[in-house]
């Protein structure tokens, strides 16, 4: 690019995908190249779908060079090792999502093959005792990996529990250090250039009009500028994910400090559970094609592990996304892009590769449409690949009683799903992505931990002498075991560590 005039970037909305957005323009572009001003209403309340968080989020505050204590700190944050799913294919199952393998190969055989040879001959081993993440969240211990790639204690990541008001807010106080300028107003009018039908500048309530030459949307549901200005369409999801309502509140603390958010199956949907160093997060999120919001709350209030803190908020929510994140000179990010239920904690992944996309496709003058194009296309593999992740949950769901559970389970799979379920089924093979989130491990959990049996393994695993593949497996099993039990207590270690401020947190915001 050779012009030097800075390339003006509007972004309308803060919460996490706006501050987000605002910190990584902020640290990677000089002012002479491009400045940023966000604006955001004090009067809007934010949903802040996303305090529980994949390792992701650690690059992320690693690009911006955050402390991390200090972060954990101000935003009340604790670890997390795994996703734990109670049951989900029958009552009283429970398996682990981990951040991390299961297993190693033995002799170059993948492991869930080596495990559904056993299992084939009788040896029914809980996949989660190969999972060293899976087995520290079981007995609430946490401690760094290790650096050592050659130690088990290096098998396993780590992200983070945290109230994404309180990070919004670090990032806005981070951001504004930095020169960023932060407006608040409501916008009354977008003023579209007649020529193209582009964005030319935003009417603020006060009079004032800021003019711009990218416009990212952040203003939530409403989508003000790519739903309510530009037109852009909504593609509905709802046939495959059911769920459009979620009451949300906080708990008092109990007595387990996990590093694991919880995810349990309940009569119209599921409930959630995620340990804060000061409260709990919980919610119900259910369908109200299949319950009532009264029945919802009911059930919701009579399954916490805690005294409540204040009445429940309601939330509505459609599943989908808009048919183009990025349209004109018009890039919608976060709730404003799409929707997905946080069942698997992918809200703030969505706002950050979207981050990562426009970071790397960043516009000059005038916007190549070939930019969009591309970053578009990347949206959608992510969007396509979380959808078919969560509904895999949902379908695969055993013999689950109750109207929901019955259409997940019958309905019609799209065909992105249907292709690796059946292919899953036949002999165990799974897709290895070149894009898209969810690993092989991933869908590992996900397949065993709600009983998808292959109907075979890869015969190559036959080659392996039988008594040395089981006394490998055993062997694994017991070295987890063994390290994990002079782990240090996830509390005592987030105490020692990052102990959050005795001050109360502000809570204007109901978090997912």
């Amino acid at each position: 690019m050779t012009s030097q005039i800075p390339r003006r970037i509007v972004i309308l909305g803060g919460g996490t995908a706006g501050w987000m957005l605002a910190a990584s323009l902020t640290r990677a572009f000089k002012p002479q190249y491009a400045t940023v001003r966000l604006i955001e209403s004090g009067d809007i309340s934010i949903v802040g779908v996303g305090e529980s968080t994949l390792p992701q989020v650690r690059d992320f505050n690693e690009f911006l060079g955050l402390d991390e204590a200090e972060f954990m700190r101000e935003t009340n944050a604790t670890f997390k090792l795994a996703i734990e799913f109670r049951d989900w294919a029958r009552e009283g199952d429970c398996y682990f999502h981990p951040f991390g393998v299961h297993g190693h190969a033995i002799q170059g055989i993948p492991f869930l093959h080596c495990w559904l040879r056993a299992k084939a001959h009788g040896h029914h081993f809980n996949i989660d005792d190969f999972s060293y993440p899976s087995v520290a969240s079981r007995e609430q211990k946490f401690e760094f990996p290790s650096k050592d790639m050659s130690s088990i204690r290096s098998t396993y990541s780590y992200a983070y529990h945290f109230d994404a008001y309180l990070y919004a807010a670090y990032l806005r106080r981070w951001s504004e250090k930095r020169g960023l300028k932060r407006t608040e107003g409501t916008v009354v009018d977008v003023n579209l250039r007649a020529e193209d039908g582009f964005i030319q500048s935003l009417t603020l309530a006060s009079g004032e009009v800021i003019e711009g030459d990218l416009f990212i949307d952040c203003s939530g549901f409403r989508g003000v500028l790519i739903n309510q200005a530009l037109k852009m369409e909504w593609e509905d999801w709802q046939t495959w994910l059911p769920c459009d309502r979620a009451w949300a509140l906080s708990n008092d603390l109990d007595a387990d400090s996990t590093a694991t958010t919880r995810c349990t199956a309940r009569e119209a949907g599921w409930q959630w559970r995620i340990p804060l160093q000061k409260r709990i997060g919980a919610g119900y999120v259910f369908s109200s094609r299949f319950t009532t919001e009264e029945r919802a709350r009911e059930v919701l209030l009579g399954n916490l592990d805690g005294p409540a803190q204040g009445e429940p908020r309601l939330i509505r929510f459609q599943s989908g996304r808009r048919k183009k994140s990025w349209h004109k000179n018009c890039i919608a990010l976060g709730l404003a892009s799409g929707f997905l239920e946080p069942l698997e904690s992918t809200s703030i992944y969505m706002s950050q590769i979207a981050v990562n996309f426009l970071m790397s496709l960043f516009p000059g003058q005038p916007i190549n449409p070939v930019l969009a194009e591309e970053y578009n296309r990347l949206v959608d593999i992510e969007y396509t690949r979380v959808r078919d992740f969560l509904i895999l949950h949902y379908h695969a769901s055993g013999n689950r009683d109750g109207e929901l559970w019955r259409h997940v389970q019958t309905m019609q799979l799209p065909d992105s799903l249907l292709d690796k379920l059946e292919i899953f089924k036949r002999r165990g093979h799974i897709h290895r992505y070149r894009d898209g989130l969810f690993s092989p491990a991933s869908w590992t959990a996900i397949y065993t931990g709600q009983r998808i049996s292959p109907g075979g393994y890869d015969p190559q695993a036959d080659n392996i002498d039988f008594d040395n593949m089981l006394k490998t497996m055993m062997e694994l099993r017991e070295r987890i075991a063994a390290n994990v039990a002079t782990m240090p207590n996830h509390a005592e270690f987030v105490r020692g560590y990052c102990a959050a401020p005795a001050s109360g947190a502000p809570h204007g915001s109901v978090h997912v």
